[in-house]
């Protein structure tokens, strides 16, 4: 999984200490995603995306010794969830698992995880789960097929043909009619728009993944309902500008649709959100602009000039 994992990682303990800054009291929390695994390689790839409203519970030791769940939550948009226990209670030994099914997947549920340690103070305890993954009765047909060559067939050695007498060569065949080009998938080509490209009413139909309702605290995290407020809206976060901030915002906002988009794309979408959480952390001025400068180079297409592959929405 390399960086996805770690962002991953990064992003889901970013929202949980925003959230223990915002006043959480809880003794342990836990935390994670849930991805669903398009190709059934039981990886988190750029094929997979997050599942919403997918449940998930927590699996630990009984007093008897048999396995007994002491809490269940349902993932949020962003493929996320947050446990939270109190009173400290003993971690070890418990797992996570997938316990109900999410948004347009599948049946078949994948592995549990243990429970990584990644920060404790006093009686507050923070654990992170590697990604949960949820699988398709089978591969989606745009999954890239194995590699691995066929077994080689051994055949016994023939005698030599009998010498066949010549035969005329049949005539010609018409040549056969030209099909018509494959039809091309959006997502798979390299697009890259600009913010002002997804305000227009007539392209509307390309935010397929996010709705421009959608409150930037709940896609971007607690830090980002701190610094902009909790109500204001992704197509609210579109119209910031001669502020460094709001330029981040909406940068970052464009930045996030067009990875969803475009699998060429050069950001991950949790990227985007791991990036301008860094930005907000740091609280340099020169770091948020350098950010939303990177933004802005990639969603005008560079490098590479890939241009903007919108047309109007039917």
């Amino acid at each position: 999984m390399g960086w996805l994992t770690m962002g991953l990682r990064l992003v889901t303990t970013l929202l949980i200490v925003g959230a223990a800054i915002g006043g959480a009291n809880a003794d342990a929390m836990v935390s994670g995603s849930v991805f669903c695994d398009q190709c059934k390689d039981g990886q988190v790839t750029l094929f997979d995306y997050p599942l919403t409203g997918t449940k998930v519970s927590m699996v630990c030791p009984g007093q008897s010794g048999q396995p007994t769940v002491i809490g269940e939550v349902t993932t949020n948009w962003l493929g996320g969830y947050v446990m939270r226990f109190e009173g400290a209670p003993e971690m070890s030994g418990c797992r996570v698992q997938v316990s109900g099914n999410g948004q347009g997947c599948g049946a078949v549920a994948g592995p549990s995880r243990t429970l990584n340690l990644v920060f404790q103070m006093f009686d507050t305890g923070i654990y992170t789960v590697d990604p949960l993954i949820s699988q398709p009765a089978q591969p989606m047909s745009f999954c890239p097929r194995s590699s691995s060559p066929p077994p080689k067939l051994v055949t016994p050695a023939l005698p030599p043909p009998a010498k066949l007498q010549p035969t005329p060569h049949p005539p010609q065949l018409p040549p056969l009619p030209r099909l018509p080009p494959a039809p091309s998938v959006p997502f798979l080509e390299a697009s890259a728009c600009p913010y002002h490209m997804w305000t227009m009413p007539e392209h509307e139909c390309y935010w397929r993944v996010l709705s421009p309702d959608l409150k930037v605290a709940v896609v971007f995290g607690p830090l980002a309902g701190q610094k902009y407020g909790t109500d204001l809206t992704l197509r609210g976060s579109m119209t910031g500008r001669a502020d460094p901030y709001k330029t981040l915002l909406r940068e970052a906002t464009t930045a996030l649709l067009n990875s969803y988009n475009s699998i060429e794309f050069p950001y991950h979408p949790l990227d985007v959100v791991q990036r301008l959480n860094y930005a907000l952390i740091g609280g340099s001025t020169r770091q948020v602009l350098m950010t939303a400068l990177r933004f802005l180079k990639a969603n005008s297409g560079q490098p590479g000039n890939v241009t903007c592959k919108f047309t109007t929405c039917k």
